[in-house]
């Protein structure tokens, strides 16, 4: 029988023509119930894998997700990847009541003092933190990703990644957090399982009556201009006070809140924000986290 040549976690293999992604991770010593897949840089849904055939020069990059299956290429554990997830380590069932109670969420991009710029956040009282990068490849996201999750176990927090699912389930992430033009939320609930946290953003007012049940939380935004978002218009406080008398899930308003205007947004009807520059680029991200924290407190309860 003929052979092709495909690369895999950057090592080439000689594999028979015909050969399956399924075929090839046993061919590998795993089960592929236990391996999130990503083919020629696209994340592969595992109930393609008997399907999807594979051709010469194809890419493929295998992540053990959870605990099972054997090694790879020879060796028992290779570094990128992950055995036990966070979630079989340490029980997440309260993930949802965590989602409730939460009222800060920081959403951020990976830096060169992560770990601790993660402990300076999540110990002043951020509650959720998201691993935002765009144009990562699947192996960095790994990477940086164990450093979220130390820090929220640590500190109690939940740790969302955007975007990529089949990462977040072998980063051992709480959840996943979705554009409206990503992967679809049933599609992600499928690859996460009934536990994870599913985000997804809302734009206008026809995003939360299409809103899928499997969504744990939503957004309102972008509230004011914001260049994490170009090209994308302002929404304004009035899809604040749409949510906030509409959306009866978790909700959070994003887009350009800072100190300044955090109280416009609370006055609006938000009771959870999520913020990216007025924490990631203030001078002193822990004292931002305070002064935000003050500004979502009840009244009764503002120092």
């Amino acid at each position: 029988m003929a052979a092709i040549r495909v690369v895999a976690n950057g090592t080439p293999y000689e594999v028979p023509e015909g050969t399956t992604v399924a075929g090839f991770i046993r061919s590998r010593g795993l089960d592929p119930a236990f391996v999130v897949v990503e083919h020629n840089g696209e994340a592969l849904e595992r109930a393609r894998y008997e399907a999807v055939v594979l051709a010469g020069g194809d890419r493929l990059e295998l992540v053990r997700a959870v605990a099972g299956g054997g090694g790879f290429g020879g060796r028992a554990r290779p570094d990128h990847f992950h055995g036990d997830v966070a979630s079989e380590r340490t029980p997440r069932s309260d993930r949802r009541q965590r989602l409730a109670a939460a009222r800060l969420y920081v959403v951020t991009a990976a830096r060169a003092d992560l770990p601790e710029f993660l402990d300076a956040i999540l110990g002043a009282g951020v509650d959720v933190v998201q691993l935002r990068e765009k144009t990562a490849e699947a192996r960095d996201l790994l990477r940086w990703s164990e450093a979220f999750r130390e820090s929220a176990d640590r500190y109690g927090a939940l740790f969302v990644l955007n975007d990529r699912a089949d990462v977040a389930l072998a980063a051992g992430a709480d959840g996943v957090h979705l554009g409206q033009d990503d992967l679809p939320v049933a599609t992600a609930r499928d690859v996460l399982g009934p536990d994870a946290i599913i985000g997804l953003s809302c734009h206008r007012a026809d995003d939360y009556a299409d809103a899928p049940d499997e969504a744990d939380y939503l957004t309102a935004g972008p509230v004011y201009e914001t260049p994490t978002k170009p090209g994308r218009a302002a929404v304004g406080l009035d899809l604040v006070r749409h949510a906030a008398s509409h959306v009866e899930r978790p909700w959070f308003a994003i887009g350009g809140i800072d100190a300044t205007n955090v109280t416009d947004v609370v006055g609006a009807g938000a009771r959870r924000v999520a913020v990216v520059r007025a924490v990631t680029q203030a001078d002193d991200p822990a004292s931002a986290v305070r002064d935000l924290l003050r500004a979502l407190a009840p009244v009764e309860d503002r120092e």
